[in-house]
C-alpha cells in the first residue's frame, strides 16, 4: 500500500521505511506509471533543490527496488528504460478515501504473491538475521577495479544499514579494507531509512576512512562541484565588472573630476578580474566543502569560504605588490589576506544560512528562492566589508586609489567621488559607502553564479 497522503510504504500490515527524496521518487513514478519519464523529468521534480550526480539516481532506483523486492533484470516494478529513463510497470489501483471526504491519492501496490523470490529478498533485507551479515561484509571490503564493482559495494552497504548498523560496524571490526569499508558505510547511511551512526573519529584508521570518504563524495561531484566554481567566477567578475563601470561612471561626472571616459572602462576590467578571482577561490572552495560533507553543513561551509577567500586574498596580496614594486616602483602597505578571510567567511556564513534546507548535493534553488540567496549572501557580504572599512582595511576601490595617490599622474584617483558624497577627500564616509557597495555586489553576483544549475 502506498498512500503520499500520509507518506506511508506498506506490505501484509508492514511498514517500509524509505527516506523522503527516495519515497518521492516512487510517488512520481507511480504518478506517471502511463509513460517512461526521462532521468532529466526525475531530477527536476526529486531533487529539485540540489545538483547531484547521476548515479545517485542510481542508488535511488536501486533502493526501491530493493525495498519492493523487485528484481532489475525482471522486473515487476520498476523498468530501466534505455537510454531515457525509468517507468512503473506494476499493477496499480486506485482506492477513495471516504472518511476524508475526497478522492485520495493512495494507491494500492499489488502484492504479486506468485512471486517468491521478490518476497524473499525483501525479508532478507528487512528481517534478516546475522548470518547475513558476513556474504556482505566481504562485499564490501572488495576491491573495486570498476564503477559495477563499487555499486555493488554500494548495495553491500546499504543492505548492512538495513540489516543493523551498529552490528555491521561490530562485525567489520579492523580486517582489511575496512577504513575504506567504514567510509562507504558512512556515506551510505544517509540513503536508508532508519540507518545507525557511523561515527570515524577516534576509531582505527579514522585519517585513512575520512581521506576515502573525501575522495569518495568528491569523485562523485567534482564535474559539478568544478562547474559551480566556473559558474561563481562568472558571478563574481559580472558583478566586479558592473561595479567597476558605475564607479567609472560615477568619478568622471563627480564636481571637479578631470577623468576621461576611459576610467570606467578601466576600472570595469579591474573590479571584473577582481571579482572573478574572488569568485573563482570561495566558489571552489564552498563547492568543495558542499560535496564532502553531509553532518554539521554550516561549519564546513562557514570553513571553506574562509579558506578559500583567504587563500585568493593573500595570493592576490603578494602579487601585486611584486607587480607594483617591479614594474613602477610604488611601495604601498596593500591589503588582501585579511580582507578575503573576512569576505570569505561571510560568503560562507550567509549560503549556509541561505540555503541551510539543501541536504544531498551542491544547493542549487530556484525562483525567489534563488534571489532569497543571492540577497542574503550579498547582505551578509556588506556588512562584512563595512566591518573591514570601519577598521581601516581597503577593498578594491580603497586600494585602487591608493595606488593612484601614489602614482604620479594618475586619473583614478577617487577624490572627486569623495566630494560627491560630502567630504573633502576620500574620507571614511566614502571608504564606507564604496567598500560597502563593493560587498553587497559581490556577494549578490557570488550567490547567482553558484546556485546556476545547468538545463
Amino acid at each position: 500500500m502506498l498512500s503520499p497522503r500520509q507518506r506511508v510504504l506498506t506490505r501484509g500490515g508492514r511498514e517500509l521505511r524509505l527516506i523522503p527524496r527516495y519515497f518521492d521518487l516512487l510517488v512520481f513514478l507511480v504518478e506517471h506509471r502511463a509513460e517512461a519519464v526521462h532521468r532529466r523529468d526525475i531530477f527536476d521534480r526529486v531533487w529539485t533543490d540540489v545538483i547531484v550526480s547521476d548515479s545517485a539516481l542510481s542508488q535511488a532506483i536501486r533502493t526501491l527496488r530493493r525495498t519492493l523486492g523487485d528484481d532489475s533484470r525482471d522486473p515487476t516494478y520498476i523498468r530501466t528504460v534505455s537510454r531515457h529513463g525509468y517507468r512503473f510497470v506494476s499493477k496499480v489501483i486506485e482506492e477513495a478515501d471516504e472518511n476524508a471526504g475526497e478522492q485520495s491519492n493512495e494507491q494500492a501496490i499489488d502484492d504479486h504473491t506468485g512471486d517468491e523470490n521478490a518476497r524473499s529478498s525483501a525479508a532478507r533485507v528487512v528481517g534478516g538475521t546475522e548470518d547475513c551479515f558476513e556474504p556482505l561484509l566481504q562485499r564490501l571490503v572488495a576491491p573495486a577495479s570498476n564503477s559495477a564493482a563499487e555499486e555493488d559495494r554500494r548495495d553491500a552497504a546499504e543492505r548492512l544499514h538495513a540489516l543493523g548498523t551498529a552490528q555491521a560496524l561490530k562485525r567489520l571490526g579492523v580486517r582489511r579494507g575496512h577504513a575504506r569499508a567504514r567510509a562507504l558505510l558512512r556515506d551510505t547511511r544517509w540513503d536508508v531509512a532508519g540507518a545507525g551512526p557511523v561515527p570515524l573519529l577516534h576509531q582505527p584508521g579514522a585519517a585513512a576512512a575520512a581521506a576515502s570518504l573525501i575522495l569518495l563524495r568528491l569523485g562523485r561531484l567534482a564535474r559539478p562541484a568544478a562547474a559551480r566554481a566556473l559558474s561563481a567566477s562568472i558571478g563574481g567578475g559580472l558583478a566586479g565588472l558592473c561595479g567597476g563601470i558605475f564607479g567609472g561612471f560615477v568619478l568622471i561626472i563627480a564636481p571637479g573630476s578631470q577623468a576621461p571616459p576611459a576610467v570606467a572602462a578601466v576600472l570595469g576590467i579591474i573590479g571584473g578580474f577582481c571579482g572573478a578571482v574572488g569568485g573563482a577561490g570561495v566558489g571552489a572552495s564552498l563547492s568543495m566543502a558542499e560535496a564532502v560533507t553531509r553532518s554539521h553543513r554550516a561549519l564546513w561551509l562557514l570553513l571553506g569560504g574562509t579558506i578559500g577567500g583567504g587563500a585568493v586574498g593573500y595570493a592576490t596580496e603578494w602579487l601585486a605588490r611584486a607587480i607594483l614594486v617591479t614594474l613602477v616602483g610604488v611601495r604601498i602597505p596593500l591589503g588582501g589576506g585579511v580582507e578575503g578571510v573576512v569576505m570569505g567567511a561571510a560568503a560562507g556564513a550567509g549560503y549556509a544560512l541561505a540555503t541551510r534546507g539543501a541536504a544531498g548535493g551542491l544547493a542549487a534553488p530556484r525562483g525567489r528562492d534563488r534571489l532569497k540567496t543571492a540577497g542574503l549572501m550579498g547582505c551578509a557580504c556588506a556588512m562584512a566589508a563595512l566591518a573591514l572599512t570601519l577598521g581601516n582595511h581597503a577593498l578594491v576601490g580603497g586600494t585602487i586609489h591608493a595606488v593612484a595617490k601614489a602614482s604620479a599622474g594618475s586619473q583614478a584617483v577617487l577624490t572627486p567621488i569623495g566630494r560627491l558624497i560630502g567630504e573633502p577627500d576620500f574620507g571614511p564616509w566614502t571608504r564606507t559607502v564604496i567598500g560597502t557597495g563593493e560587498g553587497l555586489l559581490f556577494g549578490f553576483g557570488l550567490a547567482l553564479g553558484l546556485t546556476y544549475r545547468p538545463h
